[in-house]
């Protein structure tokens, strides 16, 4: 399996791309803001076509290349319907009002193909099968993808679960308990070996955030974390 990505934009939003190998089709996680070219470079560089854009959140960190990426390729985006309002306007999600320019731009569409998620659903594509974990908290309608390999175990987080944090909740549509749950609920039954890209920050295992994570062992330990503000 080939996982590969960088940070986009000025949050430094992780996309990831994932595929079966070099040469093929492949699954687009996140194209954040000025993506466009570090994705066009990574593509190239191993021979990968996209199949489809899959979205953890609304967020416009996570979102602001999806047209672009969605309408050159000629492809389908992902995302789940509490969380797709944000498409069209990506500033309501993080609390900026109605037509505030962002990064110059003043009106946002949808892709020509969204599709919606739904917790627990399967998406097959590109030869890779992810599964799809509702986990709110951060936004209404943010997800995880999960997907085990023959050699790991691998959960895209998104701005679930960060190496040594958490998503902020005090974001429109952030909730510490709905936070609480879907770490309680996504993160924890996880093995310790998986490893999580996550949609800030370094790659992390299960296992060293349950050893580390000071938000997580709280949760494991039947209470509710004080989220900080990490990404948007």
């Amino acid at each position: 399996m080939l996982v590969a990505g960088f940070p986009a934009g000025p949050p430094g939003t992780n996309c990831w791309v994932i595929a079966p190998g070099a040469g093929q089709e492949c699954v687009v996680v996140d194209p954040g803001i000025g993506a466009v070219p570090q994705l066009g470079a990574l593509l190239a560089r191993h021979r990968l076509l996209p199949a489809a854009v899959v979205l953890t959140h609304g967020h416009f960190d996570h979102t602001f290349s999806v047209v672009p990426v969605c309408g050159a390729k000629d492809i389908p985006a992902y995302i789940h319907p509490a969380d797709r309002w944000q498409l069209t306007d990506p500033g309501g999600g993080v609390g900026i009002p109605p037509g505030t320019p962002l990064f110059g731009q003043l009106e946002f569409a949808e892709p020509d193909d969204v599709r919606e998620l739904a917790d627990g659903q399967v998406l097959r594509l590109a030869g890779v099968e992810l599964t799809t974990r509702l986990a709110p908290g951060h936004t209404p309608g943010s997800v995880a993808f999960s997907l085990t390999t023959s050699d790991e175990q691998l959960l895209f987080s998104g701005d679930l679960l960060f190496a040594g944090s958490v998503g902020r909740v005090d974001l429109p549509g952030g909730s510490e308990s709905a936070m609480a749950e879907s770490l309680r609920r996504v993160v924890l039954p996880l093995d310790d070996e998986t490893v999580v890209h996550p949609g800030h920050g370094e790659s992390t295992t299960i296992g060293r955030e349950r050893a580390t994570n000071p938000f997580l062992r709280t949760v494991a330990q039947a209470g509710t974390p004080q989220a900080p503000r990490t990404g948007l």
